[in-house]
């Protein structure tokens, strides 16, 4: 329903300029890498994901709105663009056909009430070593916080935009190293992420081979 509208939301709800180019940034994406974007709706990321992996890597989305799927593969069909691959699926069961060196959450994770499941799912994909970001919203903190969450649980319960009770970054700090977290306009939207841990000393030879 609201596919058609995800430009005025970013604009209603004072979406950073450059909020997206920099959650990819943060991925430390090289040419030739594999990347999935867990929640890639209309595809507003995908050109800065194409951009960091260049013509030779590959970027996978995965959806479960056919809309939002729909602008994200004509948008792909303009540019001619041949090394994205969109799929309709959930995500907890969405299995990418090789290893991954980067995996962002693309103002999904608060959306889906099995963001754990998903979480665990997608960090076994990815290689020792490849990195994971989580961009989205929340409320800001204090007593604007406070006054925007009857509101907040308002629009989830008919937009499906989000949980604002679901803290991501706690989720994602105890199960990777370097883990960041970057705030902005006062708090309300945020960029978080690390990188998975290597597994024994033969993955971090691996990596440290890489």
């Amino acid at each position: 329903r609201i596919a058609n509208l995800i430009t005025v939301i970013d604009w209603l709800f004072f979406v950073p300029p450059d909020f997206r180019r920099r959650a990819v940034q943060r991925l430390a994406l090289r040419r030739g890498d594999r990347v999935l974007e867990i929640g890639c709706g209309t595809g507003r990321n995908l050109p800065y994901l194409r951009q960091a992996v260049g013509p030779e890597g590959r970027v996978y989305g995965v959806d479960l709105s056919a809309g939002m799927l729909a602008r994200a593969r004509a948008l792909c069909t303009h540019h001619g663009w041949d090394n994205i691959e969109l799929v309709q699926a959930d995500a907890a069961e969405y299995e990418v056909p090789e290893p991954l060196d980067g995996v962002i959450f693309g103002l999904s994770y608060n959306t889906m009430p099995h963001h754990l499941r998903v979480l665990d799912h997608v960090l076994a994909q990815l290689r020792p070593g490849g990195h994971i970001v989580i961009m989205d919203g929340r409320l800001p903190p204090g007593r604007w916080g406070r006054l925007l969450l009857p509101f907040s649980l308002w629009l989830m319960r008919w937009t499906m935009l989000g949980n604002p009770l679901i803290e991501p970054w706690k989720d994602l700090a105890p199960l990777v190293d370097e883990f960041e977290l970057e705030q902005f306009v006062f708090g309300s939207w945020y960029i978080c992420r690390g990188r998975k841990r290597a597994v024994g000393p033969l993955a971090e030879r691996l990596v440290a081979a890489e």
